[in-house]
């Protein structure tokens, strides 16, 4: 499984030959520069809140590759409204088997609206489980005890976690995270890209080499198998 990295919590993974996309902010990104949204492939782009940081760049995408968008109902209506006719809604406790395989939605504790004032719904994170491997991603979240479930059905290969502080865990209560969901292999998203949620790099991947954890930070544009 291939994972490339564009910037603050935007990723994608390919799978069975697909390119899921994951929240993407990129245009405003000052790091994120060097990437254009233009040449990014996508068949499905999963957003996990309303916020502009993570949908920033959804619709562009969405219009010019026909990917589907897959987000709660408040956030996927959203857009249907703007046009975009290729979507699918879902909320959290829910899943649904796509052609790359079965993701199912749980709780993010968090806020979301968007970037027009309406409701965005409940945030959600995505368990997505397939052939070629396994992984939650968290999305925004404060740290939850409602984790721990994901262990009872799932065996990760990797999560993808905020690490960032200030609007979501900071890198002690990822590590806490990593340690409800089973997982040692982690890729930290949602940090750097505002003055806000600053870190120190070679500190937060030692503290989580101090837990018996892998943090991996891949550069803006970097590809990592995992």
């Amino acid at each position: 499984m291939k994972l490339t990295y564009y910037g603050h919590s935007c990723f994608k993974v390919e799978i069975k030959g697909k390119h899921i996309l994951f929240d993407p902010f990129i245009t405003e990104n000052e790091f994120a520069k060097h990437i254009d949204i233009n040449t990014i492939e996508a068949d499905y782009i999963f957003l996990t809140h309303g916020h502009f940081d993570h949908i920033l760049d959804a619709e562009a995408i969405a219009l010019r590759t026909n990917a589907k968008i897959v987000a709660n109902w408040e956030v996927a209506t959203w857009f249907n409204k703007k046009g975009i006719t290729n979507y699918h809604s879902m909320n959290t406790g829910g899943k649904w088997v796509f052609d790359f395989g079965t993701v199912k939605c749980v709780n993010a504790v968090h806020s979301s609206g968007l970037p027009d004032g309406s409701y965005g719904g409940s945030p959600i994170g995505f368990v997505v489980t397939s052939q070629e491997g396994n992984f939650y991603y968290s999305g925004d979240t404060a740290l939850t005890m409602d984790m721990q479930l994901i262990a009872a059905y799932t065996t990760l290969n990797f999560c993808v976690f905020p690490i960032g502080d200030v609007f979501t865990m900071d890198t002690t209560d990822a590590i806490q995270a990593a340690k409800m969901v089973d997982c040692t292999n982690i890729i930290g998203v949602h940090y750097d890209t505002f003055g806000y949620i600053k870190i120190d790099k070679q500190k937060t991947i030692d503290l989580f080499n101090s837990a018996a954890l892998l943090l991996k930070l891949p550069g803006i544009g970097e590809t990592i198998e995992l």
